[in-house]
């Protein structure tokens, strides 16, 4: 199974672009590890202003070990 068909399974109730609390929902995660994963790097996102845009892609990506948009 590829990313694409993963994304249409998990996180269903989650939209395509999520921001750091909507990741932290997802990964069970607290607000200080999230920021750690996008300011190195770990999990690709996009920096508007001060906010991160999370594209869901990359956090299942993440998930599964596989290339990040």
């Amino acid at each position: 199974m590829d990313i694409k068909e993963l994304s249409e399974i998990m996180f269903k109730d989650f939209p395509d672009c999520v921001d750091v609390h909507q990741l932290g929902q997802m990964l069970g995660i607290k607000r200080t590890k999230t920021y750690e994963l996008l300011q190195n790097g770990t999990i690709k996102s996009l920096k508007i202003g001060k906010d991160y845009k999370i594209p869901k892609y990359n956090v299942i990506a993440y998930l599964i070990g596989g290339e990040q948009l």
